[in-house]
């Protein structure tokens, strides 16, 4: 009868309960004195925790977040404009919630996508669909689209991701199609979804780089009314650490 329970369980995708189950057997001086309605609801726990664990593993691997990140290895030691209580109010994603965006702007090297992916992977973590793009990426994979006639189908995706994440944003000129890419994709996701930008102009050049003037308006009207901001400063952490080894190392 144990077998045939377990086996039953997990033809019924519980293979959750049929773990605690097979715990609680072997285990029983540890579980005989609670009743049965308290032995189910272990079962139902396990169960509940361990789809929960599979969906987060699921929506990071999803994710194709360019950096292994995380929240709690952040460095705030290195001088750069970045405080420990405003990461800390952005890793609960209430502004996800909310459909509300987050620039990230500073020079080559002050760590911007670490932290961008590290808020990603607190995202997924909290249920959160996530991706990540490097902008010239992701208007490779839309211009692909429209000619395999995927197109509708990909906007439509973009637009039911919680958090998309788009890196590298001003590094390259924007073709005319592109603009109208990026218009559809703001227009889409505006008050619904998050967008998280990371770029190494600062905002006041983002008009600018897009190119034209009307698209220009449309978009970043869209992307920043309602954006938190990130403003990272300071020498690159690449060279100092790189500064830190030779000392440490000398030849």
């Amino acid at each position: 009868m144990t077998a045939q329970t377990l086996t039953r369980l997990r033809q019924l995708k519980l293979g959750g309960m049929a773990v605690a189950l097979e715990a609680q057997l072997e285990q029983i001086g540890t579980y005989e004195g609670l009743s049965f309605i308290e032995r189910l609801s272990l079962l139902a726990d396990h169960e509940h925790l361990m789809r929960e664990q599979r969906k987060q593993e699921r929506l990071i691997s999803q994710a194709g977040l360019k950096l292994k990140a995380s929240i709690q290895e952040i460095d705030y030691q290195h001088p750069r404009n970045l405080q420990r209580a405003q990461v800390a109010q952005l890793a609960q994603g209430g502004w996800i919630n909310r459909g509300q965006n987050l620039l990230v702007t500073g020079p080559c090297g002050s760590g911007k996508t670490y932290l961008a992916c590290a808020l990603g992977h607190s995202a997924c973590q909290q249920g959160y669909s996530t991706r990540y793009y490097r902008l010239s990426r992701l208007m490779l994979v839309l211009t692909q689209a429209k000619a395999d006639g995927s197109y509708h189908k990909l906007l439509g995706q973009l637009a039911k991701i919680q958090l998309l994440i788009i890196d590298d944003w001003g590094l390259e000129p924007l073709k005319p199609a592109h603009r109208n890419d990026l218009m559809e994709i703001m227009d889409d996701r505006h008050g619904q979804t998050s967008t998280l930008i990371i770029s190494q102009l600062p905002t006041d050049q983002w008009y600018a780089s897009i190119g034209d003037n009307t698209l220009a308006d449309a978009i970043l009207d869209r992307l920043m009314h309602n954006a938190h901001r990130l403003l990272l400063k300071g020498e690159s952490m690449r060279k100092t650490r790189g500064k830190l080894t030779e000392d440490e190392h000398p030849m």
